[in-house]
């Protein structure tokens, strides 16, 4: 077979994942086994990969003075990275070489536009616009992050960035400077990066920049904030500003560039720690506070009840202006999943000396039911298969059929250290099987539009309207099928708009997913413990029998010239091509 291509796209999910292969003869997927649009690929961020940071009127983003504060010892700088504005020709044309389909990227607003607003940087513009048509030369499709982590320093001298509203017009802006410079060429547009994780590592314990947090909460190290209300003022600008950029492209560019835009969200799945009512709450107010904060307000124009009791009038509110705004502004909503944990509840929140996001959740969180409570839900290592099923279940139940890019999904692992080898047998993870399932077996709500939740904090009931005959159904996905299959269930109408035809259709596609289901697919499937490090070189373990990826920091060196190891980077890159999807 020949060489087929190594990055997913789904309609409505997507997987942007590189897949490193060795020993590839022991796998059963075919392409067959994923659906078509899946596209394989692999990202990178500005500050970890560019580099150059004082090069070409790039000017310091909140990110160069967190790592130069002397506060974080341990973190590398990105003033070198993986020097990607330089060798970044080279990086597009070993993305090819592995078959990747899409490759995403995120801009550094302090390279575009150096002080914020005002004037784009020409040696900027030159920088993006090259390795965008280098891209496009190599056949890869573009996917830009506006955000991520890099917010120029000058905007947060001068009016505390992000927790100000004067925050929303310049990113409006400095969106729309994108739009207008790239857009011919980009067709995918992430807004904001994990916007939710942000909230709570960057304002309210203050681990990433700008580093803000308020005793007792939080880093030791952080500069003076006020985790109550920073986190929430944070999140709440950040749709603002998201949905204003989303305004702006539909109005001005969508309709002649034809392209897409939409928000990410750090996903994690949540197991009550035990079966009690409280813990079952606990969890489900964690859902509400993971999801819901971004996702309640595109949909339905406010935030989830669960926030409203826990944050008071510590939470923003909406305008009606604000609500109609940021109501729908989404193409897709894009999913970076890693790993999952167990939750209880918290019942010592109540005498913390100040409520911050953290006692806001009043939740304890566990990788194991073995490990000891943390308060923070910061990435664990539970290699969990079935988490990001659950997760898109918990989605589509509680949001509706929504557009779902999975912009990033791995198994976590924290690890400490410059240097550590993964052998082969650590990539035979156990995601696929159940991700393909997922994909599979309810094709039936693309048929349904969701009109509201209904169920209690466990239940997943909601209803529906049929968008054959627009009657509203009261329940489930079981409840669905009925409707739609003219399945007699009590309670449950039959749709008279689906005809034997329609019928015919409705019922190969259960057939299909009931045959997927019972098909004995593989355990494992390959998937990486990183994407794209900071760059493609570093991905090889020069002369070795395995894979050398680096936790040193965004100034660790290269690994190695190709030139130096040609020998083994072919024979890596013959395993890849061997991989028959």
């Amino acid at each position: 077979m020949g060489r087929r291509p190594l990055l997913l796209f789904l309609s409505p999910w997507l997987l942007l994942l590189l897949l490193l292969v060795h020993g590839v003869s022991s796998l059963q997927f075919t392409r067959d086994d994923f659906p078509d649009g899946f596209v394989f690929g692999a990202g990178t961020a500005a500050y970890q990969y560019e580099g150059a940071a004082a090069e070409d009127g790039r000017r310091p983003s909140i990110w160069d003075t967190y790592t130069h504060s002397g506060r974080h010892p341990e973190d590398g700088t990105g003033d070198v990275a993986s020097d990607g504005y330089h060798k970044y020709k080279e990086d597009v044309k070993l993305m090819g070489q592995i078959g990747l389909e899409a490759y995403r990227f995120t801009i550094s607003w302090s390279r575009l536009i150096p002080t914020g607003r005002g004037a784009v940087n020409p040696k900027g513009l030159q920088f993006y616009n090259s390795m965008i048509n280098e891209l496009v030369k190599a056949g890869i499709q573009i996917h830009v992050v506006l955000y991520h982590m890099d917010l120029p320093q000058s905007l947060q001298d001068e009016y505390g960035g992000w927790i100000s509203p004067k925050f929303v017009e310049d990113f409006a802006a400095y969106a729309g400077a994108c739009f207008r410079e790239f857009g011919d060429r980009v067709a995918h547009w992430t807004t904001v990066l994990e916007p939710n994780a942000m909230a709570q590592a960057c304002y309210d314990v203050g681990i990433l920049p700008p580093n803000r947090c308020s005793y007792p909460s939080g880093s030791s190290n952080c500069t003076p904030g006020d985790s109550t209300v920073e986190p929430y003022l944070f999140m709440h600008h950040a749709l603002l500003a998201h949905a204003s950029a989303v305004k702006l492209y539909r109005e001005k560019y969508q309709v002649a560039q034809k392209g897409i835009i939409g928000i990410n969200i750090y996903s994690m799945w949540f197991y009550p720690f035990t079966n009690s009512a409280e813990d079952i709450g606990a969890t489900e107010r964690t859902k509400q506070f993971i999801y819901g904060w971004i996702l309640n307000p595109l949909v339905f124009g406010d935030y989830p009840e669960a926030m409203k009791k826990a944050a008071g009038s510590r939470l923003p509110f909406f305008s009606s202006y604000e609500s109609e705004l940021v109501k729908n502004a989404f193409d897709f909503i894009g999913l970076n999943h890693y790993t999952s944990v167990y939750t209880s509840n918290n019942d010592n929140t109540v005498k913390a000396p100040l409520q911050d996001l953290t006692a806001d959740i009043a939740t304890l969180f566990r990788d194991t039911k073995n490990d000891t409570p943390s308060p923070e839900f910061v990435p664990g290592t539970l290699v969990d298969p079935l988490g990001l099923e659950h997760a898109l279940e918990y989605i589509r139940e509680n949001y509706g059929n929504l557009p779902i890019y999975i912009q990033e999904n791995a198994p976590a692992y924290i690890v400490s250290g410059v240097n550590f080898k993964v052998k082969k047998y650590d990539f035979y993870l156990t995601f696929g099987p159940e991700f393909l399932l997922a994909l599979h077996q309810k094709p039936l709500w693309r048929y349904v539009e969701l009109l509201e939740k209904t169920g209690k904090d466990q239940g997943g009931n909601a209803r529906f309207r049929c968008r054959f005959s627009n009657q509203v159904i009261h329940g489930s996905y079981s409840r669905v099928k009925a409707h739609l299959l003219k399945i007699g269930t009590i309670g449950v109408a039959t749709c008279k708009k689906v005809t034997v035809d329609i019928l015919g259709q409705l019922e190969d596609e259960m057939a299909k997913a009931e045959a997927i289901s019972a098909r004995n697919l593989p355990n494992n499937i390959p998937l990486p413990t990183e994407s794209i490090p900071f760059n493609v070189a570093t991905m090889w373990d020069v002369g070795g029998d395995s894979y050398d990826l680096f936790d040193g920091g965004a100034d660790f060196p290269r690994h190695a010239e190709l030139s130096l190891d040609e020998p083994n980077i072919e024979r890596v890159l013959k395993d890849l091509r061997a991989f028959d999807i």
